[in-house]
C-alpha cells in the first residue's frame, strides 16, 4: 500500500503560527498561510486513526480545480498550490460559521428530518419528503465554527442576534453561498454528477469578504450519480453516491457514531483502499481529468522543498 501523511511537522523560515485541523496542518508564515492536505479522514467530528493514501492530494487538487473555477463569483484566499498537497494563500480573518447549502434530503438533514423534527436552523422543512429527494429551492442551514468537537446548527436569525455576523455580511454570505452551489451544481452536472450539498467558509481581509479553505471537495460535500436517480428514487432504492457517507455508514455498521463509550473500529487494509479509490473516482468524475498518483516516497521531503521554493 502507498504511503500516506498522518500528519507534519515542518518549521518554515518566518513561520509565526501552526494550528492542525481535522484535515489540514496550517502554518502562518510571514502574512500567509500554507496548508498542506494530510491523508487523514474524519467522521462524526473524529479523526479515524488510519490515513488514506493520495487523499490530501485529491482534496488539495479539487479544492484548487473549483477555487480557480469561481474566482469570478467570489475572490478567494489561494495564491498558489506549489505542491499537490499544499495550497498557499491570504491570511483572512474566518467568520465563525460554515455556510452549509442543501440541494437535497440527505446526511444530517434526513437524519433530523426521519426523527420527526421539520425544521432545522430556523428553516421549515417540507411534509411528505423521503431521503435525497430535492428541496423545491436549495436551503441554507448554517453551522457555528467549532474549534474542537461538533459543530452546531444555527439560525441566521440567531447568528446576526448573537453577532456572531452582521446583518450586512451576512446577506453577502447567502449570496455568494447560493452562486457557488449554483456554478458547482452545473459543473458536476456536466460530469454526471448532482451536487446534494456542501459547505462554505468565509473571512475578512482589509475589510473585504473571501471564500476559504476547501470547496467542493468529497470532504466538503456530497454527490449523487445523476444516472439513475429519478429510477432509484421513485423505486425506493438508495442513491449511488461519491462522498463520506459511506464511511460514516461503515463505522455506523461497526457500531461508532462518535458518542461518548463508544469505540472507535480500525478500518482494515481494503477498506483503507477502497477509499482510496473512490476519492481517485471523484477526481476524475468531477475535474474530467486523469488523476496523476504522485510519488509517495519522502513525500514530507517533496513538500518542504516545494513550499521554500514558493515562499
Amino acid at each position: 500500500m502507498n504511503a500516506a501523511i498522518l500528519q507534519t511537522n515542518f518549521t518554515f523560515p518566518g513561520q509565526k503560527n501552526f494550528y492542525r485541523g481535522k484535515v489540514r496542518d496550517v502554518y502562518t508564515v510571514e502574512d500567509k498561510l500554507v496548508m498542506v492536505a494530510s491523508d487523514r479522514i474524519s467522521a462524526f467530528d473524529h479523526v479515524l486513526p488510519r490515513p488514506i493514501p493520495f487523499k490530501g492530494q485529491v482534496l488539495n487538487q479539487i479544492a484548487t480545480f473549483f477555487l480557480n473555477a469561481t474566482s469570478d463569483i467570489v475572490p478567494n484566499w489561494l495564491l498558489s498550490s506549489p505542491d499537490p498537497n499544499v495550497s498557499i494563500g491570504l491570511n483572512c480573518e474566518p467568520f465563525k460559521v460554515e455556510m452549509v447549502i442543501r440541494g437535497y434530503l440527505a446526511g444530517h438533514a434526513w437524519r433530523t428530518y426521519k426523527s420527526g423534527e421539520r425544521k432545522l436552523c430556523g428553516v421549515d422543512l417540507p411534509e411528505g419528503m423521503k431521503e435525497a429527494d430535492r428541496f423545491p429551492e436549495p436551503i441554507i442551514t448554517p453551522a457555528t465554527k467549532a474549534e474542537e468537537g461538533h459543530d452546531e446548527d444555527i439560525s441566521k436569525e440567531d447568528i446576526i442576534a448573537q453577532g456572531i455576523v452582521s446583518a450586512e455580511d451576512y446577506a453577502q454570505l447567502e449570496q455568494y453561498t447560493r452562486a457557488l452551489f449554483k456554478r458547482g451544481t452545473e459543473m458536476a452536472a456536466k460530469q454526471g454528477l448532482i451536487l446534494v450539498d456542501t459547505k462554505y467558509e468565509f473571512g475578512k481581509k482589509d475589510g473585504k469578504i473571501y471564500l476559504i479553505d476547501e470547496i467542493h471537495t468529497p470532504d466538503s460535500s456530497r454527490y449523487y450519480y445523476a444516472d439513475g436517480y429519478e429510477e432509484r428514487q421513485a423505486a425506493g432504492e438508495k442513491q449511488k453516491q461519491l462522498s463520506k457517507e459511506f464511511v460514516r455508514e461503515w463505522l455506523m455498521a461497526h457500531g461508532f457514531q462518535g458518542k461518548e463509550g463508544q469505540m472507535m473500529p480500525i478500518m482494515p487494509d481494503p477498506f483503507v483502499e477502497e477509499v482510496s479509490n473512490r476519492y481517485i473516482e471523484l477526481y476524475e468524475r468531477i475535474t474530467g481529468e486523469t488523476f496523476q498518483r504522485q510519488d509517495t516516497r519522502d513525500i514530507e521531503k517533496r513538500i518542504y522543498k516545494n513550499v521554500i521554493v514558493a515562499l
